[in-house]
């Protein structure tokens, strides 16, 4: 038999059951659970439907924001469920609260039911968005465990993927629905809980075994999903020039599909490597984690999740970085304090720009088919900026040891440049602003979760990257609904009474100017500089322990295989 064939008819079982068990399978469903778990990235499409159906203000349309905001970045519940449950309980529960979340909205806007008062709103919004975190402990903190020496262009992907998901969704939702902006609501209602459903025994915690050329894989990964994004651009333009009819909407949907499959490929194509490989001698791990069966650790022979003694006695005698935190131990740190406050700066400003972008073209003048286009495009940019992150971090890291919270610095003091493109607007430069907020607001999220990482260890992230979030919604709160919302509306009502009229003999309030967000955007920039500021200071805290080899303990705790990886990758490239 050549040596370019896979396994023997009598091999093909083990070899699929190998496969379907391994991390690689693992990590391609985990790519499909967050390409559909990003439906709050979708709010500024559906949200201009709930303005009209419902006859909201502004105001209350970024209320309804900040809400999509807490439910999607409040996750300590589904952390903690994750640390006392199977990842399969995690997944299901987060499918059923994405169902029901996004349903009873679906149900509102097509008037199926009585018009729900908004605090109604805001709690089917805050249900439908949380559940995104479940998909989010459910994939991607299981995918950290699985690879984690390769934890931030894993993030990266994972985070693109979720990026994408916008897109993604808007075209199987145009292959199948047609042109209809309400039934994108239902889609991703049941779209992501299915995904969930299909693979649910799938997402599980294994043994890390050292694949011979990890990061070739990632970038062959990282390959095919810039090839997805750049399709899905292209497209996301065509449209807004050419009308496409259903069939082509479907021929486009099935293109981008087989995009989105193609991982699998390479995931068989290194897993028939991986098969090979077993088949020689091994050197035996140094160091085996007691796992069960069924690929959960054995919590039996481990520390208790909730030792009294490890959450309470231990505060004042924190281990080193880079060591496993007890909860409390990390949420008492200097160093997630820090973390806090500049997540609460970077992502709170970024979160109001991006959610505003549809109304900051309305108010600058440009044609609605232009402010659709670049709102259309958020996907795109939220993806590249955030692989963008996780692989150049990892690079700066492995290669020359700096801080993974520097670029976290960059990031930020990028974003002040476009925030200060909507204070001082030219013609042209929202496209320009657009596309640094938006790529800015997607490079940060793979950085906080890989520093908590890092910091903190992985015995607790499942709760720990949750908690490291929730300054989100709260810098959103601060920030777009106290006062981007309320400026924006005192502009709209002088243009009001410039007109002689009143709030009551209009439907919804509309600003036109660039006097609109001036101020609140110089706000904005002010956040963000000290945002960039405070990241610096943990760059220096930190400068010493990313000097040192961070993944040591997880070289020495990994099953390696010893061989010559080029000889024997030849026979199946």
């Amino acid at each position: 038999m050549s040596n370019r064939q896979g396994p023997e008819g009598n091999e093909l079982l083990p070899f699929t059951v190998q496969f379907l068990r391994g991390r690689l399978f693992q990590l391609f469903a985990s790519f499909l659970i967050m390409a559909g778990a990003g439906a709050t990235y979708l709010f500024g499409t559906y949200s201009s439907e709930i303005k009209t159906t419902l006859g909201y203000g502004q105001t209350t349309i970024n209320l309804l924001g900040f809400s999509k905001d807490l439910g999607g970045n409040i996750g300590v519940l589904s952390g903690l469920v994750a640390e006392v449950t199977p990842t399969w309980f995690v997944l299901l529960l987060g499918a059923a609260l994405n169902f029901g979340g996004y349903f009873m909205i679906w149900l509102a806007v097509t008037e199926k039911i009585p018009k729900p008062k908004v605090w109604q709103m805001c709690m089917y919004i805050i249900i439908g968005a949380n559940s995104q975190n479940f998909a989010n402990t459910g994939a991607l903190v299981v995918s950290v465990k699985n690879f984690p020496e390769s934890r931030g262009s894993l993030i990266g992907l994972l985070k693109g993927y979720a990026g994408l998901s916008g897109a993604i969704v808007t075209q199987i939702y145009l292959a199948v629905y047609g042109n209809d902006s309400k039934s994108l609501i239902l889609l991703i209602g049941w779209l992501p809980a299915a995904i969930s459903i299909v693979f649910v025994c799938t997402i599980r915690p294994l043994r890390p075994v050292k694949h011979p050329n990890e990061g070739r894989v990632f970038h062959h990964f990282l390959l095919i999903s810039i090839v997805l994004a750049v399709f899905l651009m292209a497209i996301t333009l065509t449209e807004k020039i050419i009308t496409f009819s259903k069939a082509a909407y479907a021929g486009v949907t099935t293109v981008a599909c087989v995009l989105l499959f193609a991982p699998l490929f390479i995931a068989i194509r290194e897993e028939l490597l991986v098969w090979k490989l077993k088949k020689q001698p091994i050197i035996p791990p140094t160091k085996t984690t007691i796992i069960t069966p069924n690929g959960k650790v054995d919590k039996s022979k481990q520390e208790a999740i909730f030792d009294d003694k490890s959450c309470f006695l231990t505060l004042c005698d924190k281990p080193k970085r880079g060591e496993d935190y007890t909860i409390l131990q990390a949420l008492t740190s200097i160093y997630m304090c820090i973390l806090f406050f500049a997540t609460f700066c970077g992502l709170g400003s970024s979160l109001t720009a991006v959610d505003n972008l549809g109304q900051i073209g309305e108010s600058l003048g440009y044609p609605n088919k232009t402010v659709t286009s670049s709102v259309s495009l958020i996907s795109i940019w939220n993806f590249l900026g955030r692989v963008f992150s996780g692989f150049v971090s990892e690079i700066l890291i492995v290669k020359y040891k700096l801080p993974r919270p520097l670029m976290m610095a960059i990031v930020l003091l990028i974003s002040c440049c476009g925030y200060l493109l909507v204070v001082f607007p030219a013609p042209g430069t929202l496209y320009v602003a657009s596309i640094i907020i938006v790529f800015s607001f997607g490079a940060q999220l793979p950085l906080i979760f890989a520093i908590i990482s890092e910091l903190f260890g992985l015995k607790f992230f499942s709760t720990l990257f949750n908690c490291g979030q929730m300054a989100s919604p709260l810098g959103s709160y601060i920030l777009k609904v106290k006062l981007t919302g309320p400026l924006y509306d005192g502009e709209a009502m002088k243009d009001l009474t410039a007109k002689g009229l009143t709030r009551s003999q209009v439907k919804e309030l509309t600003c036109i100017g660039p006097r609109c967000y001036r101020l609140p955007f110089i706000i904005l920039t002010s956040v963000a500089f000290i945002g960039a500021l405070s990241s610096l200071v943990l760059v220096a805290r930190t400068r010493k322990f990313y000097r040192s080899d961070i993944y040591k303990k997880f070289k020495e705790n990994t099953e390696s295989f010893y061989f010559n990886y080029k000889k024997s990758t030849h026979h199946f490239m």
